[in-house]
């Protein structure tokens, strides 16, 4: 079995796709995020205690605080789209931020038995995680 090397035209094929797919995640997640963090500031407390029951548990204050840093880390994810010098790292750091929080949700959702929400998350992670991954890559 031999190994070829990519030709230029056939790597710059590669990068090409590779970005387009990684802004097609940082554009879902984005829209996720900016949705779920508006539902999260605009909804009643007792609407969201029905669709989940974390918030029952915790402050309103934090309920709507999560709703603000997710809306926040969404708008970050596209921040390259003003500036890809200064937003490469903004992006590295709210897929970051976005990981740790749904990684941290996942847990809570397992714990009260919100399967559905749970699955939510594990998808939301192998979504962010790529995004994370190949995005740091190329801010070195």
């Amino acid at each position: 079995m031999t190994s070829q090397a990519l030709t230029p035209a056939r790597s710059r094929l590669a990068a090409s796709y590779r970005n387009l797919t990684l802004w097609t995640l940082q554009g879902w997640l984005a829209m996720f995020f900016i949705a779920a963090g508006y539902a999260k500031l605009s909804e009643p407390m007792t609407n969201l205690v029905e669709l989940m029951k974390w918030p029952a548990l915790a402050p309103q204050n934090m309920v709507r605080g999560l709703g603000v840093a997710e809306i926040v880390l969404a708008v970050l994810l596209l921040a390259p789209l003003v500036s890809w010098k200064h937003g490469r790292p903004l992006l590295v750091t709210a897929a970051a931020g976005l990981l740790a929080l749904e990684v941290i949700m996942l847990g809570v959702h397992a714990l009260g038995l919100e399967f559905g929400l749970a699955l939510t998350n594990v998808v939301l992670i192998a979504m962010t995680a790529p995004v994370l991954w190949m995005r740091a890559r190329e801010v070195r």
